[in-house]
This record gives C-alpha cells, structure tokens and sequence, in this order.
C-alpha cells in the first residue's frame, strides 16, 4: 500500500505567499523560498507552487522564483499557474520543477494534456481542478476561480485521465480556506472515477481532516496551506497522529 503524502500548498501572488477564504480576500503568508525551505525540513512530501494569477492576468509563471525555491529544497516539486503551451511546461521543468499544473488552459484546449502526457510522461503532468457545487453538481471554475465553465467536475477528471493525465489537483472552492474540512462527497466521487492518484485541496483543519479524507475518500494525498503556514500546525505532529491512526505515512 502506497504511503500517503501531506503537501503543503504555496499560493504565489506578486512574488510572495497569500491565502485567502473561498479564493478571495487574499493576505500575505510571508516568503516563499524560507517557507518552503521549512517545509523540506518538516518532513513534506512534496511541495507545491501555484501562481494563482497568472491565467487570469494572462502572464507566464515567474520562473526566476521556480528556479531559487528548486534550488533550496530535496522534496518532489509541483508548479503551477499560467501554464498554456508545451514550451511552459518545458520552461518549468528545466526551471526545477518535478511536475507541472495544468487548470485553465487544459479546460480550454483538452489536447495540450494528450500533447504533454506524450511528451513528458504522465508522472510529469497534474491537472488541477477548482471546483464548485452549484446545485446538485460540482463545477469547474478557470482563471483562478473567476469564470464558471459549465463543465461537471466528474467528468473533466475522467477525461483528464483518459487523455494521459498523472495526477489530479482537486480543489474544493467552497471549503477553501475555510477550515470546515474537506469536501468529501466530491474527492471520493473523483477518486473513484480515474485510475490515477488524487490530491485533495481545499478546507483542511487538522490532523484529523486529513485522516477523514484518506478513510473516506481514500485520497492519495493531502494538501493545505493555512494550517502550515500560520504554524497552527507542524507536519511532522500531523504525520505521527495519522501513523497512530492506522494510516501509512512516511516519517
């Protein structure tokens, strides 16, 4: 049985680490390379790196910081954010990157996964989704969760995996900073649709949220922000709750 994984999230906007409620109200987090220099240390299993304004303010990611975070830490490294052609995704991986998020432009152009799963392997490409429950269905939302896209969160992750994708991102926008929890009828729904891991994003407390979404859902791993980063949390007390509980953890 596969080790779960705790990944810590860094939400990068103007050069720093922001977290907002439900994606908005956004406020400084401090600095991304000490911050994810602490992670390395903490024992994470991976980092991830998201330039959430890039799409929207239809930029590239800042490859200068993706280069000085790779160069400080020895943990798997995912980065994200106006990624929308396979020169991006080259430009990231020789920046440092282990692997590369794509949202909004997947949504807009589905073949850029097929082109990039071909040319860089699945491992390489994670396809992340920002969703939101809008009557009984959950929905895709691009550009930083500003543009609904009328697209069923299920089945975008089906054919996200049935083009080559490695791995989803799965955000829920309603528990979003949130600290309610995971949203579990959605990561468990996606789970069992691909064959491929799942991250789960989007309203983690505790320890015990995540021991909820790997029961539960059986997520492949779990990611949160607020709860490191304002140090309300260490990763390594996390990591031995959820060992005690039963669940695999690497320490």
């Amino acid at each position: 049985m596969l080790a779960k994984r705790i990944i810590p999230c860094l939400d990068i906007k103007n050069k720093e680490v922001v977290k907002g409620i439900n994606f908005e109200d956004l406020r400084s987090a401090g600095d991304p390379v000490e911050l994810a220099k602490r992670y390395d240390g903490e024992l994470a299993d991976e980092l991830m790196f998201l330039d959430i304004t890039a799409s929207h303010e239809k930029r590239k990611t800042i490859l200068e910081l993706v280069n000085k975070i790779s160069e400080n830490i020895f943990i798997p490294f995912s980065v994200g954010g106006g990624v929308s052609e396979i020169e991006d995704i080259r430009d990231l991986l020789n920046s440092g990157a282990d692997k590369v998020s794509i949202n909004t432009a997947a949504v807009l152009k589905p073949r850029l996964i097929d082109g990039a799963a071909k040319k860089f392997g699945s491992s390489t490409i994670v396809i992340a989704i920002d969703a939101k429950k809008i009557g009984d269905e959950y929905i895709v939302f691009t550009h930083g969760g500003r543009k609904n896209s009328g697209i069923n969160a299920i089945d975008w992750a089906k054919e996200a995996y049935n083009r080559g994708a490695g791995e989803i991102l799965l955000t829920s926008m309603d528990r979003d900073g949130t600290k309610n929890g995971y949203e579990i009828e959605l990561t468990s729904s996606v789970v069992k649709s691909v064959k491929i891991p799942v991250i789960a994003s989007g309203g983690a407390r505790d320890a015990k949220d995540m021991e909820e979404v790997f029961v539960k859902s059986d997520a492949s791993a779990a990611l949160a922000a607020s709860i490191f980063h304002y140090e309300n949390s260490g990763i390594i007390p996390i990591k031995k709750y959820l060992k005690s509980k039963g669940i695999n953890v690497r320490l």
